[in-house]
């Protein structure tokens, strides 16, 4: 049997023996909307916890668009003009509007690559686009503490503009629960202090911390505590289907709008077992969230959410633009060094991450459940080493050793890594 994986531009294939016991786990198909421009047009006409666009922009002068990188395939080109179209309209003037990139800790994205990520040409001759900064303390405002004692800094371009709007892809995220909504406030448009105490292992160590929950999630709450503190703001909120085709769409206030495109993503993306597997193979979901390693640890924990203890993780991410940050290389050193159970307990004894160590310490989690076995053809021999994981070549041999060592042939396939929320049964009958 022949399986598309997920990597990089073009996928990979795998033949598997039929004799073997092979459960893929897919997204269920979605309901595309046919005309997305339409689609959009849509949502804003019909507003959810909120008035329309117009409406709300009516008597503003400013206003600014949080937009994620370019790490994230959201289709700002369809987005973006309907809604700043929405905004001249209501008397704003294209000076008054700009289209924030939220970068988080990130790079910049910036001449082509911005271009390439707003995806129209019109939208940077209507707006202002810019990005986010987060180590630049005078572009941040300080607007409280929460709950948990995490300073809420974040970018004083959004926290100044009359009318604030995010727009953002609602999925699966590894550790809030879900991205989208208030996940481009924090860590999106945070200051570097906000980002990492939200990333601590005190947080990240926190069971709910986790892909699919929000409820007790403590990432999730601290992100909802930085949007009261925020004031009003908005939200375009989209889904897409295994092809990046609009699904779903909405327009409203942010936390509604996060509810209700929740509600629809999980009828599709949470697919049911019975049971751990002894042999699992993810992926890093193909361009572009396979770019890097560091974004590779998002597929390596959805594999090891369902893997059996001492199982054997195989994962195929292509990281064409090689490893992620310098922050994330030391981290990972660090982890090759003093292992991963010994790195977890050192980061627990501190308040602050340190930058990008928060993508080690979700690895380090997955590492403790079985070894994990990689195939990234964009990866150095020398980057390689400090992966943690068991270099592969040819994933079909890699894949035929494993399921002889299990001694039983069955085994997961997850096309989509990251994007796909197995849930085992017995343990979501055990959950809190």
């Amino acid at each position: 049997m022949r399986y598309s994986l997920a990597y990089g531009r073009s996928g990979l294939e795998l033949d598997l023996p039929d004799s073997w016991d092979i459960t893929v786990l897919r997204r269920k198909p979605m309901p595309v909307i046919a005309d997305p421009r339409s689609g959009i047009e849509t949502a804003l006409d019909h507003p959810i916890g909120c008035r329309k666009l117009t409406d709300e922009a009516a008597g503003r002068r400013t206003a600014c668009i949080l937009i994620c990188d370019i790490t994230r395939p959201v289709p700002h080109g369809l987005i973006l003009r309907p809604v700043i179209e929405e905004l001249l309209s209501a008397g704003l003037q294209p000076e008054g509007i700009t289209v924030l990139v939220a970068t988080g800790l990130h790079r910049p994205n910036e001449g082509r690559e911005l271009e390439t990520l707003i995806g129209d040409p019109w939208v940077t001759a209507h707006a202002r686009a810019e990005n986010h900064f987060a180590r630049r303390d005078e572009d941040h405002v300080l607007l409280g503490t929460t709950s948990r004692g995490i300073p809420v800094r974040l970018d004083r371009r959004f926290v100044s503009a009359d009318l604030k709007v995010v727009v953002g892809l609602v999925e699966p995220h590894f550790m809030a629960g879900w991205s989208g909504g208030r996940k481009l406030l924090v860590p999106g448009i945070a200051h570097a202090e906000t980002i990492t105490a939200f990333h601590s292992a005190q947080m990240l160590e926190n069971d709910h911390a986790a892909a699919g929950i929000l409820s007790g999630n403590p990432l999730h709450d601290t992100q909802s505590e930085a949007v009261r503190m925020a004031g009003r703001v908005l939200a375009v909120s989209v889904v897409t289907d295994a092809e990046r085709a609009l699904a779903y769409a909405s327009f409203g206030e942010v936390q509604v709008g996060l509810a209700a495109a929740v509600t629809f993503a999980e009828r599709y993306a949470v697919v049911p077992v019975e049971r751990r597997f002894p042999v699992v193979v993810s992926t890093g979901a193909g361009w572009p969230l396979d770019a890097t390693y560091y974004k590779t640890v998002k597929g390596i924990c959805t594999g090891a959410s369902i893997l059996e203890e001492g199982g054997t993780l195989l994962v195929a991410s292509e990281c064409a633009e090689g490893f992620g940050s310098n922050d994330f290389r030391h981290a990972q050193e660090r982890m090759i060094q003093e292992g991963p159970r010994q790195f977890r307990a050192g980061a627990a004894e501190r308040a602050h991450a340190d930058i990008d160590e928060w993508q080690t310490l979700m690895l380090a989690r997955s590492l403790q459940v079985g070894p994990v076995h990689l195939l990234a053809g964009g990866l150095a021999p020398q980057d390689q080493l400090l992966t943690g994981a068991v270099p592969e070549g040819d994933l079909r041999a890699a894949l035929g050793a494993a399921v002889s060592r299990s001694r039983g042939g069955r085994l997961a396939v997850i096309p989509e890594g990251p994007y796909v929320l197995p849930r085992i049964a017995a343990e979501r009958e055990e959950a809190p």
